[in-house]
């Protein structure tokens, strides 16, 4: 499932306020280094760190998902390396068990209960 991807209320805010600002006069200067050039490199700015960030996010996305498709192939090479020390040792060897494997011998047998073993007789 891929991220939500971030959009900033804020920025479309201060594109508007720029835009209107733009209108009153192309080349505002409000003193005190407010300018609408300012004003506009400070968008232009957060707009660019917004779609760094999406896209960073679209990374972790897409090495998110090779890492699961690695870890199902890691997974299935590792049950075929028990199930072949299972053949050349067998399944109730000490070799099978130090592999990660469980005896066949030391396996629990479930129970079955009264009623269950009248059902079958």
């Amino acid at each position: 499932m891929a991220r939500a991807k971030r959009t900033s209320i804020g920025l479309q805010k201060a594109e508007r306020r720029a835009a209107a600002m733009g209108a009153i006069k192309p080349n505002l200067d409000m003193g005190n280094g407010m300018t609408l050039n300012e004003f506009w490199a400070a968008i232009d700015d957060m707009r660019d760190r917004q779609n760094k960030y999406n896209e960073l996010l679209s990374t972790v996305d897409q090495l998110y998902n090779e890492m699961i498709a690695a870890e199902k192939a890691l997974a299935e090479k590792s049950e075929r390396m028990l199930n072949a020390v299972a053949v050349v040792y067998g399944r109730n060897s000490s070799e099978y068990e130090m592999a990660g494997g469980k005896r066949r011998s030391e396996r629990r047998r479930s129970n079955r209960s009264a009623s269950d073993q009248q059902s079958v007789a």
